[in-house]
């Protein structure tokens, strides 16, 4: 879920690189490497459906502890053939321990764990929905009365959970049940981690930050893999071929077309992606996987997206205001 990790840190990274708040040109670059991001954060909902599906795939936590290790390593060792700083302190240490634990083995795995038997699109969807809970915890923490714009954005946006969720809560069975409220638990891990690490920023780069939560959060799932005493792995070469495409392409080139969006387009642009990943999920989980498009998904979908939209909004003109 490494499309979720970037939505946490995106004011953070792109301090960290350098975007000038006031550069307002699209360039013609930059929008190639946020057409990436659209494509491959989109299409991971997809390739961790595979990769777990039952009597194909693998162990979700199994998965998730193989595909971080290797991709923390690789982010690690990249940090250090560029001689980039790797040394935390002992406060960044905690930091980037807690909120690993928050976004990867909390928020990433209850996805996987979910995505056994949630539809891939629907997870998509459910998770769109991080900004919405991120949101509401700030407003908890600050202790500060929200707009009335703010809390109709939070309305819509969980009502919008509900109707996607309501078909599986009525007529599922109870595995399917619990399978949508894993998503709405990942949702909220994810957003908790988002706000501590955005709160609590640490001077390593972007890379080192990102391998040190990728090696915290494999080593919760290796916690979890003794817990759950998950079975060896036998997966197909299909669940090989999308766990391979979830730590070269979700885990690295992602990421790292990302920051150079944040460097190359306003952050504006750069933040549609989370208005597109959601749409690229539900059409290939519909294409590939033959996912059902319904009347609920339709409608649960655009609650969603305009509750995410109202957070954002709202937050801009916050922002205006104090500038």
């Amino acid at each position: 879920m490494d499309e979720i990790k970037a939505k946490s840190d995106q004011q953070n990274v792109a301090s960290k690189v350098g975007v000038p708040a006031q550069d307002t040109q699209i360039k013609p670059a930059g929008l190639f490497y946020l057409t990436i991001v659209y494509i491959i954060w989109g299409s991971t909902y997809l390739a961790i459906r595979v990769a777990v599906r039952g009597g194909s795939g693998f162990p979700p936590f199994t998965m998730g502890m193989m595909r971080l290790m290797l991709a923390g390593v690789l982010l690690l060792l990249w940090a250090i053939l560029r001689r980039l700083p790797i040394r935390p302190s002992r406060e960044e240490i905690f930091i980037l321990a807690s909120s690993g634990l928050l976004l990867w083995t909390g928020g990433n795995g209850l996805i996987m764990w979910a995505e056994q038997r949630a539809d891939s699109g629907l997870a998509a969807l459910i998770v769109a929905s991080v900004p919405i809970w991120t949101a509401l915890i700030e407003t908890l923490l600050d202790r500060h009365v929200p707009s009335p714009r703010l809390v109709l954005a939070l309305l819509v946006g969980f009502a919008g959970i509900g109707v996607l969720s309501a078909p599986t809560l009525h007529s599922g069975t109870r595995a399917d049940a619990l399978a949508v409220v894993a998503l709405m638990g990942a949702s909220a891990s994810w957003a908790i981690g988002s706000v501590l690490q955005s709160r609590r920023p640490v001077k390593l780069s972007p890379s080192v930050s990102a391998s040190y939560q990728s090696l915290v959060g494999g080593m919760g799932f290796a916690l979890l893999m003794i817990v759950f005493r998950e079975p060896r792995p036998t997966p197909a070469l299909e669940a090989w071929v999308a766990w391979g495409y979830l730590v070269v392409f979700g885990s690295l080139l992602a990421f790292t077309s990302y920051v150079q969006t944040l460097r190359l387009l306003p952050i504006n642009v750069a933040m549609t992606y989370a208005y597109v990943n959601p749409v690229i999920a539900v059409i290939l989980g519909a294409v590939i996987l033959g996912e059902p498009i319904t009347a609920w998904t339709i409608s649960g979908a655009v609650m969603v997206i305009l509750g995410v939209a109202g957070v954002f909004r709202d937050r801009y003109l916050r922002n205006r205001r104090r500038s």
